[in-house]
């Protein structure tokens, strides 16, 4: 009987070509068999199996071969087998990435924004902000944001800290990246499905605010105090569209 078309990683495991995988369940569980015997005889330690939505019904046939779920997403559901017990099987995702961002005019006044879907019925004042989409960059990420939420286009600056905590959605944890930007324009038009309010408030008055959060308070003081971490390039390593490197100023040179 024909084993499954597969390659090996470089970590023991074997990779199953979704695109060749069987579409006919009870072959597949023939020949799925068949192979698992044989790779354990050949010493691999983990078999990866994607298997596409369109040929969900093979996902029962691998649970009952031992396989459990790795991750899904749209459109496949990735499972693993070990073939020797306790090898190491990396995890998925771990983390949700965020940013937001500090943005200060001439007028010493800061871009806040209160949502219409917060917890409390008082209005509450926090940055400009939100997820990271696959590919993009933090500082893609903090400018787009801005812009849908305010209106406001803005130059990213630096990075200034950011703030690392678990239990977030999904039982994944979180990291949130404060960024300084410059306003490049003052108008302020909300986005109404998520913003309730957006303006220009004094820095102080944001400090001194009883419906501004402790953290939301330190981590504006930090982008006022700290120069933070700029993008830079790296000659030779890094490249633009892959890699987004911060570094201190003065950094540039070797």
């Amino acid at each position: 009987m024909k084993v499954l078309e597969a390659s090996p990683n470089p970590f023991g495991g074997m990779v199953v070509a979704p695109d060749l995988l069987p579409d006919d369940p009870t072959a597949f569980q023939e020949q799925l068999a068949h192979s698992l015997d044989v790779w354990r005889e050949e010493g691999y330690k983990v078999v990866w199996l994607e298997i596409p939505i369109a040929k969900a019904a093979l996902i029962p046939i691998a649970t009952d071969a031992g396989f459990t779920f790795h991750h899904s997403l749209e459109d496949y559901l990735l499972l693993t087998h070990c073939l020797v017990e306790g090898s190491f099987i990396p995890p998925f995702a771990t983390h949700y990435t965020g940013a937001g961002g500090v943005v200060i005019n001439d007028k010493n006044e800061l871009l806040v924004v209160s949502e219409k879907h917060r917890r409390s019925k008082n209005p509450s004042y926090k940055l400009p902000g939100g997820a990271l989409h696959p590919g993009e960059h933090i500082a893609e990420c903090v400018t787009r944001e801005i812009r849908e939420e305010t209106g406001v286009q803005t130059v990213f600056q630096s990075l200034v800290c950011f703030r690392h905590w678990h239990g977030y959605r999904y039982n994944k944890s979180d990291i949130y990246f404060v960024c300084r930007l410059s306003p490049l324009s003052q108008d302020v038009t909300k986005q109404d499905e998520e913003i309730e309010e957006c303006l220009w408030m004094p820095v102080q008055d944001y400090l001194d605010s009883e419906f501004v959060s402790v953290f939301n308070k330190h981590i504006v003081k930090a982008a006022l105090e700290s120069p933070g971490v700029a993008p830079m390039e790296i000659q030779g390593y890094s490249d633009p569209d892959k890699h987004e490197i911060f570094m201190p100023a003065g950094m540039e040179h070797l």
